[in-house]
C-alpha cells in the first residue's frame, strides 16, 4: 500500500482561495470543488487570512530603524575586516 503524501501549497494559492471565501460570491463547499481542497482547509485559510490582514497595513519604518542600526554596524565590520586583511596581505608579500 503507498503512503501519499501531504500536498504543500503555495502562499500566492492560499490567498486566492481565501480572498475567494472573503468574497462570499461561492458557498465554502463550492469552492472545495472548484479549488479540489477540502472545506475545513478553507476555513482554516478564511481565518487566517482576517485576522493577519492588519499585517499589511502597519508602519514598517519603525522596524527600518533597527535594521538601518544593524547595516551600520555590518558596514563598519566590513571595513575593519577589510582593513585587517589588507596588512596580512602586505606582511605575506615582503616574507616571500
Amino acid at each position: 500500500m503507498k503512503k501519499r503524501s501531504r500536498t504543500r501549497y503555495a502562499a500566492s494559492f492560499k490567498a486566492k482561495v481565501a480572498l475567494a471565501a472573503v468574497s462570499e460570491e461561492q458557498t465554502v463547499p463550492e469552492l472545495a470543488r472548484r479549488f479540489k481542497v477540502h472545506a475545513n482547509q478553507i476555513y482554516k485559510w478564511k481565518r487566517e487570512l482576517l485576522e493577519n490582514a492588519s499585517c499589511v497595513f502597519e508602519s514598517t519604518r519603525s522596524g527600518d530603524s533597527g535594521s538601518s542600526e544593524r547595516e551600520g554596524e555590518l558596514l563598519q565590520k566590513i571595513g575593519e575586516l577589510t582593513v585587517e586583511r589588507d596588512f596580512l596581505s602586505r606582511g605575506l608579500d615582503r616574507g616571500r
